[in-house]
């Protein structure tokens, strides 16, 4: 099978959370500046969620270049992926309404760290389908990266119980750290 329809799929479910998580943003009654202040950590944490999203979608547009076909493993491991990623509205709100507590921090690192899990469940869906020595494979390589990442998450939420505005810097860390798409898959997709 092509990558065509689940790619298609991803995309409009990627678009549904976004979506979702607008509307999550609920205007103030008054009409005053400080009318916006207790808003400002609900609207951190969208704009911290919406970058994750767009980071997944951007790096899962890139890696289904370098995939020529997929099997039913592979749209079983994109449907978990879609999963944990479908969680980050509910995560997002949660901790957005009470950022300096502990559990809805931790769980938002949760939900990050499965996601992060899940997308590296169906990489490698990918390149067993595509073979080791695909393009792929070779552009991935030891996804150095992609383990700082779980490392990162780990720690926040570890730290969640403790400090849980050092968490949330934690996760802002990771968004900067995959903030442009992956070069690896850049240089490959340019290479031919």
């Amino acid at each position: 099978m092509s990558t065509t329809r689940m790619e298609a799929f991803s995309d409009g479910v990627i678009a549904i959370l976004i979506t979702i998580m607008v509307l999550e943003l609920h205007t103030p009654e008054a009409v005053t500046w400080q009318a916006l202040r207790p808003v400002v950590p609900i609207f951190l944490a969208y704009i911290l969620s919406f970058v994750f999203i767009g980071i997944y979608w951007a790096n899962h547009h890139h890696m289904l270049q370098l995939a020529e076909r997929v099997n039913g493993g592979i749209l079983w491991a994109n449907l978990h992926l879609l999963f944990w990623l479908s969680l980050i509205p509910f995560a997002t709100a949660w901790m957005g309404e009470h950022h300096q507590a502990a559990t809805p921090t931790a769980l938002y690192g949760i939900v990050l760290l499965f996601s992060g899990a899940a997308y590296t469940i169906l990489q490698r869906a990918l390149i067993r389908e595509q073979g080791p020595q695909s393009r792929l494979a070779a552009a991935i390589g030891r996804d150095t990266k992609g383990l700082m990442s779980v490392a990162i998450y780990v720690i926040a939420i570890l730290s969640a119980f403790q400090h849980p505005g050092i968490s949330q810097l934690l996760y802002l860390a990771v968004v900067l750290m995959w903030l442009v798409p992956d070069s690896r898959i850049e240089k490959e997709l340019r290479r031919h």
